[in-house]
């Protein structure tokens, strides 16, 4: 799912996206791609991974490396621009909440630079966090039971304070048919925070703890979240699984279980 290709949408097409497929996450978790094409494919909507588009520019923009940021979202400009021109695009959508919160920076980001700031705005304007996106087209409707599973969904801070993306995310889980329980603090970082955990570990370390005791604390099921930073930083720490949660949303909507609630 990480290289330049179009996913036609099954049926009657109801609109056409672009999705990053990042950099980090389709390496380490490459089926998050996979389940959010499948659904949105089995909505209607066809997929395309522009040639050209590859990392967001996050990590390098958080450490303060503007000239290699600024290359990378260049091109994810670039490539687009261009892809608008193959066949529009309705949304450019994003699987990690991390590269959203980027992406939807743009705009401002090239705003002194005449030659792409009309085109970083138009990206900027266009793009869509994986469930704001589903929220907005409707009709996402589960078609297998799921076996009540309780859900903690773990709102990353660049999808609740970044994006402002409070809602979307919770309101698709429990139409999907999951129990959804709201984790103590859940405003409060995990650690991870782009590249956090490796410069302040210490403070790191500690911030995690106190969202894995808050998320053991209402004895969830699995775990829900929208960001791969997370997902690392919490994995193994809070006694349940954590999917991503397009995974969840695919699997209600007749895709395969996800990987981390497979027995082992």
């Amino acid at each position: 799912t990480d290289r330049p290709q179009v996913w036609p949408a099954e049926g009657k097409r109801r609109g056409r996206v672009a999705l990053l497929a990042g950099c980090v996450q389709s390496v380490i978790q490459p089926e998050i791609n996979a389940a959010t094409i499948r659904l949105l494919n089995r909505l209607g909507v066809e997929v395309a991974v522009a040639k050209g588009a590859g990392c967001c520019g996050a990590l390098s923009h958080h450490m303060g490396y503007t000239d290699q940021s600024h290359a990378f979202a260049r091109a994810n400009i670039e490539a687009w621009q261009r892809e608008m021109k193959v066949g529009g695009l309705d949304a450019i959508l994003i699987t990690a909440s991390g590269c959203g919160t980027t992406v939807k920076d743009y705009g401002f980001m090239f705003r002194t630079e005449p030659d792409i700031r009309d085109a970083a705005a138009e990206v900027s304007a266009k793009t869509r966090d994986i469930t704001e996106y589903l929220a907005e087209i409707g009709g996402l409707a589960a078609t297998a039971k799921m076996p009540g599973l309780k859900v903690a969904y773990h709102s990353a801070c660049s999808m609740q304070h970044g994006q402002r993306v409070i809602e979307p995310p919770r309101a698709l889980l429990r139409a999907a048919g999951f129990a959804l329980v709201e984790i103590p603090e859940g405003h409060l970082c995990c650690g991870s925070a782009g590249t956090y955990n490796l410069l302040q570990p210490e403070i790191a370390d500690r911030l995690r703890e106190r969202k894995a005791a808050n998320i053991a604390s209402v004895t969830p099921d699995v775990v829900a979240t929208g960001n791969i930073g997370c997902m690392q930083q919490l994995a193994g720490s809070v006694g349940a699984p954590i999917v991503h949660t397009v995974e969840l949303l695919d699997w209600a909507t007749g895709g395969p279980l996800p990987r981390g609630l497979r027995p082992n």
